[in-house]
């Protein structure tokens, strides 16, 4: 903390108000029309992995939901996205969603293709609240916690949910992804 002139600590400044952030506010009101009224967290910094939210939270990285985005390959070819709301605790078998799915491949998304889909950020990217509607899987480990912190849009804003909730707001497929 610094000092004024007179040696009086200045406090410090506010944090500021992310409820007003553009993609977080998506995310809010995507979550009110579903009647959703969450427990919304700000991050004293920017947290990209579950390791760090689940840090930042003091809970384990498996309450944590990550939101992956994969390229979703088609047996004709196409490529679609598709939102993999994975438990912190693990990684994603690809090869396993793509069987289950009846897809000929998954591929991790870039950057770009992330941000054109659900106009979020690698880091900051929320269950809803996206451009278009995601097909979406949620990840039955999720279910194993009485509340699962999500992504609410930006890098440095969460907010509290549960299984159950996630499946409802997002039309997702339950299943095991590891």
């Amino acid at each position: 903390m610094s000092t004024d002139p007179a040696g009086v600590a200045a406090a410090p400044p506010p944090e500021r108000d992310l409820t007003t952030h553009r993609r977080v506010a998506g995310v809010l009101e995507t979550l009110a029309l579903h009647h959703v009224r969450p427990e919304l967290r700000q991050l004293p910094g920017a947290v990209r992995t579950a390791q760090a939210a689940a840090d930042a939270l003091g809970v384990s990285p498996a309450e944590i939901a990550n939101s992956l985005v994969f390229v979703a390959v088609g047996a004709d070819g196409s490529r679609t996205p598709l939102l993999v709301l994975a438990s912190g605790g693990h990684r994603v078998d690809t090869a396993k969603v793509a069987s289950l799915l009846e897809l000929d491949e998954l591929e991790r998304a870039d950057p770009d293709f992330v941000r054109e889909h659900t106009g979020m950020a690698i880091g900051g990217v929320a269950p809803v609240g996206h451009p278009q509607r995601l097909r979406t899987v949620v990840d039955v480990t999720l279910g194993r916690y009485d509340r699962v912190w999500a992504a609410a849009g930006h890098s440095h804003a969460v907010f509290a949910t549960t299984y159950d909730e996630l499946i409802r707001i997002t039309g997702g497929q339950a299943m095991d992804v590891a």
